[in-house]
């Protein structure tokens, strides 16, 4: 099959959820179809990203665009001037007319069998009269994230402009969901969700994965007793508020207990009012961006997800079980993912209840050696990237069967590699 692959970034420096999702199960479809990645370009990405896109497409076509950095007068700017947009500022910015004409020539030549809209981004510049089968890929409910993000919210100027963001975003993922021919999320609950919330028709889900291979310890990192690890993008809002809320609340409870406790905090583009914390704070290490996690992850005794804000599923967690870490998570970080509370995993929200189960990780080595052998186990036999992302296929193969343009265009369901 043809595929034609939306995005609104390449995909290296591979180093964040959503793209280790992506470029996995990229890299699996490549070996039978035919992909073409078409993705917008803010000129960040060095000849060497792109030399490296062919390891996940046989065709890369980048869309010159530009958007404002974060925290700029420009950003400001943007962001008051979205208060008359019918689009949330997360979908507004990434609009292209040049992408939307290169869909609609594409379509004209019939150069593509499938379209593939990776995540609810790009799903502004896709033609509403597209005629082949137009697939949207929801890593996360979207307007979920941006409803959580609000709840949290303290301060009243923000909470209320917050408040506009999740009420366009609801509004422009329920017209998405409702508008492609399939939609398929990463986890049964967003699968729900997306159906009833929004009354999504054929929308369906695939697992989260894990590179079983790659995230597996290989005994050269000795274990700190008393050192916890998070790791995930920190210019991601969820991660960032997830660390300063554990740090503030969490941490003290877990010192009372082991005073020599330590916390390293593992990803790129972290505030800076984190790292200036990092320096003051001997138990705090704030790395950035690394070209390895896996090292921080072994020499770690736990691994803590204290996400209050999120949607679909967190790869760290499977990350985390495969490298046979004892994993402690609030339920919004481990939501989606078919786990048991103190079977695979420690689950809890309270501060309390959290520190709680922290402390028993780090205080009995035996018990977390075994809870984390045990989740490994899960992933190792389940989640590998080749089973997800022959789920994945398979219900965009079959919608296509019962699709009438790809019926009439008698497209076979051959190996293209």
């Amino acid at each position: 099959m043809r595929i034609l692959w939306l995005k609104t970034e390449l995909l290296h420096p591979v180093d964040k959820g959503g793209k280790i999702r992506t470029y996995n199960m990229l890299k699996e479809l490549k070996r039978d179809h035919h992909v073409t990645y078409l993705t917008l370009d803010d000129g960040s990405a060095s000849a060497e990203d792109r030399r490296q896109a062919s390891e996940y497409c046989h065709d890369l076509v980048c869309i010159p665009h530009s958007r404002r950095e974060k925290f700029t007068p420009g950003f400001y700017v943007e962001l008051f001037m979205n208060l008359v947009s019918q689009h949330p500022y997360a979908i507004k910015k990434y609009e292209s007319a040049a992408m939307r004409r290169e869909i609609i020539e594409r379509e004209r030549s019939n150069s593509f069998d499938l379209l593939v809209c990776d995540f609810l981004a790009p799903a502004a510049n896709v033609p509403p009269t597209l005629a082949s089968l137009a697939v949207l890929f929801q890593h996360n409910v979207e307007a979920m994230i941006w409803k959580r993000h609000y709840e949290v919210q303290t301060n009243p100027v923000k909470k209320a402009y917050l408040y506009g963001q999740w009420q366009k975003m609801h509004r422009f993922e329920r017209d998405m969901c409702r508008r492609f021919d399939c939609v398929i999320g990463v986890s049964k609950d967003d699968r729900e969700q997306m159906k009833h919330e929004y009354g999504a028709e054929a929308v369906f889900d695939v697992p989260t994965g894990v590179d079983v291979e790659f995230f597996r310890p290989n005994g050269e990192a000795k274990t700190s007793a008393h050192n916890m690890v998070f790791t995930g993008s920190m210019d991601w809002l969820p991660n960032d508020d997830a660390i300063r809320y554990f740090i503030r609340e969490i941490m003290p409870l877990i010192k009372q207990k082991v005073p020599d406790a330590t916390l390293t905090v593992v990803g790129r583009n972290p505030a800076p009012a984190l790292v200036e914390l990092g320096k003051s704070d001997p138990s705090l290490v704030i790395t950035g961006r690394v070209e390895d996690v896996r090292p921080y992850m072994e020499s770690a005794a736990a691994y803590i997800v204290p996400l209050r804000i999120g949607g679909g599923t967190r790869l760290k967690i499977f990350e985390a079980m495969a490298m046979e870490k004892a994993v402690v998570s609030t339920t919004v970080g481990a939501e989606g993912l078919p786990l048991t509370d103190g079977v695979e995993l420690l689950l809890a929200d309270e501060p309390a209840a959290f520190a709680d189960a922290v402390v028993k990780v780090l205080t009995n080595s035996s018990y977390a050696v075994e809870l984390g052998q045990r989740a490994a186990s899960i992933v190792r036999k389940n989640y590998g990237w080749r089973q997800v992302t022959e789920s994945f296929f398979s219900i965009c193969s079959n919608s296509a069967k019962s699709h009438p343009q790809i019926t009439q265009k008698s497209v076979q369901f051959v190996d293209y590699a």
